[in-house]
């Protein structure tokens, strides 16, 4: 199966039926078929932070992380001290840009895994040359 990388938004978006990403995130990921998703420990990270607002919110994104930890068909790329110094680096050489650094370190892992196609509609992925999957109509 292909791997494809699933960001931030698109975690968010199917996670939550009333975000403004959630149909999009869905019908990008359907059209692709059946595929191995390729995440970060920084991405769920990020996707905790962003629902932890209220106690059940939080109910809900730990149940749903564990659920994509437990998945065979989602690879979570550990954290670790070399990949974030990978992504400081990238984040250093790219002054002109307003990555983040958790966009830094998927990008690393994008290009060390060979993915070219991204379910986010972040367009820094795409100033990096890797394409995105969700777009609003």
């Amino acid at each position: 199966m292909k791997p494809v990388f699933a960001d931030t938004l698109y975690w968010i978006g199917v996670a939550i039926p009333t975000d403004q990403w959630h149909e999009p995130s869905t019908s990008a990921k359907n059209a692709l078929g059946e595929v191995i998703l390729v995440t970060t420990d920084e991405v769920l990270t990020e996707f905790l932070n962003s629902l932890s607002k209220t106690p059940e919110l939080r109910r809900i994104a730990t149940r749903i992380v564990q659920g994509i930890m437990g998945n065979p068909n989602v690879k979570v790329v550990p954290q670790t001290r070399g990949g974030f110094l990978q992504a400081l680096d990238r984040f250093a050489q790219r002054p002109d840009k307003q990555y983040s650094l958790v966009d830094c370190g998927s990008m690393n892992v994008i290009q060390a895994e060979g993915i070219q196609e991204v379910l986010t509609n972040d367009h820094h992925f795409e100033q990096e040359g890797f394409t995105i999957l969700i777009r609003k109509e």
